[in-house]
């Protein structure tokens, strides 16, 4: 197979996301501190490189989460343990495309369908629509029950995105359901 610049496995040597600087948790977590381009814009992700011996080696992701500051953890598909992301450490994390701007933004049709549960793994829905609002995304969640929530798509409500699984995980605001 050619890797072509549309390609979205295409490597960038030049994007640098950061670096893994240590293990995070039992199950195979990963600590990556993010160059400064990164740490207030996060790009949804689904693969990247990591330089290993100083070539680009591809993983896809299994899920992510973005605590806030200067860091992201990173879990990769098909490596569950300590034991195999252990040589990890220290390597440069690169992404397979450039980001195309906002985060949130470029990928919003992405979302659509994803199942959206609160930190505490209560089931709010699922995104049935992304609603562009003067200054503001909107995430419209169906409920169980049938009825239609709006929840502003900020970053700093987002948890963490689990694109195999479609699931997202939100730290909604106490009060923000019941407005709705």
């Amino acid at each position: 197979m050619v890797i072509g610049i549309s390609d979205p496995m295409a490597y960038s040597s030049t994007i640098l996301l950061g670096r893994i600087t240590k293990i995070s948790g039992y199950e195979g977590a990963v600590t990556v501190k993010l160059e400064k381009t990164f740490t207030e814009n996060i790009p949804l992700l689904e693969s990247v490189f990591l330089e290993i011996d100083g070539k680009p080696v591809p993983f896809f992701i299994s899920e992510y989460e973005y605590p806030g500051a200067d860091t992201l953890k990173l879990k990769f598909e098909d490596y569950e343990t300590i034991e195999k992301v252990t040589e990890f450490v220290n390597c440069l994390v690169f992404l397979t495309k450039p980001p195309t701007g906002n985060s949130i933004e470029d990928n919003l049709t992405d979302l659509t369908g994803y199942t959206v549960l609160s930190v505490d793994n209560t089931l709010i829905g699922v995104i049935s629509e992304l609603i562009r609002n003067p200054g503001q995304w909107l995430l419209a969640i169906k409920s169980e029950a049938g009825r239609e929530i709006l929840i502003p798509l900020h970053d700093d409500f987002i948890e963490s995105i689990d694109h195999n699984g479609k699931n997202l995980v939100m730290d909604i605001p106490e009060g923000l359901l019941d407005l709705n």
